[in-house]
């Protein structure tokens, strides 16, 4: 929203949130008490829907966005798996965020078979970060009449030609519901979210992990990170440590 710079002016005052809760961590409200965060809330809430009992995936999982999601899909009772791009990342998952399982996908020589082995009896909901071959895999291995909220495609971004998708055949077949959403749809509901969310930080019922890069001259660096998966957690760049 603004410059890679110390100091910015922002005339416009309407884009600006207030910040309700200074006892937190204020770099929170760039990740699980802002943007991240209420993306996570609104996709599973309003898009997703989910129920207790159902099978959850979620790609990127150890994200900015994903580690939130997975945390709330648990919180509402579903049977949550996350996939990552490092035994590290597969380890936090499963040892700090509580999910049920998580694993390596760079390590799955298919990923079909390995969605079937963590969801033999299918995915209701599938909450998509990284489309490609991951998204044509997770298509097969849908139930019947269920959803897929899609929050992003990261490994689409810098393609020169995009990957096409094989499987689509399967949202007839099975009756899946597939729907994309931007967070700025959701923008009426941070009070909301927030004040829920702050109260799950307090009550140990979400934890949140940052990655965080030592000075402005890091920022290139830990931008381009993102697109190979070498952050764990939402990355930030300090400009300042006032």
């Amino acid at each position: 929203m603004t410059g890679w710079e110390e100091y910015t002016l922002i005339p416009n005052q309407e884009s600006l949130s207030k910040i309700n809760h200074p006892e937190m961590p204020l770099s929170y409200y760039t990740g699980v008490l802002g943007m991240p965060g209420l993306t996570a809330y609104a996709g599973l809430y309003d898009v997703a829907k989910p129920k207790k009992g159902e099978y959850f995936f979620v790609s990127a999982a150890s994200g900015a966005v994903g580690q939130i999601v997975g945390q709330l899909a648990k919180l509402t009772g579903c049977y949550v798996v996350g996939s990552a791009g490092s035994d590290e990342k597969v380890k936090l998952l499963k040892t700090k965020f509580g999910f049920d399982e998580a694993f390596n996908y760079k390590k799955e020589q298919d990923l079909n078979a390995a969605l079937q082995r963590y969801f033999p009896e299918g995915i209701d909901i599938y909450f998509e970060h990284v489309g490609g071959t991951m998204l044509d895999a997770v298509l097969l291995n849908m139930r019947m009449h269920d959803r897929i909220a899609v929050c992003g495609m990261i490994s689409q971004y810098n393609l020169e030609q995009p990957q096409g998708i094989q499987n689509l055949l399967s949202l007839i077949i099975k009756r899946v519901r597939m729907e994309g959403f931007m967070v700025s749809d959701y923008l009426g509901q941070h009070h909301k979210f927030e004040e829920e969310m702050v109260r799950y930080l307090k009550d140990d019922k979400i934890v949140y992990v940052e990655d965080v890069a030592e000075g402005l001259e890091k920022a290139p660096a830990a931008l381009i990170g993102l697109f190979t998966g070498r952050n764990v957690g939402k990355q930030l760049v300090t400009v300042t440590q006032e």
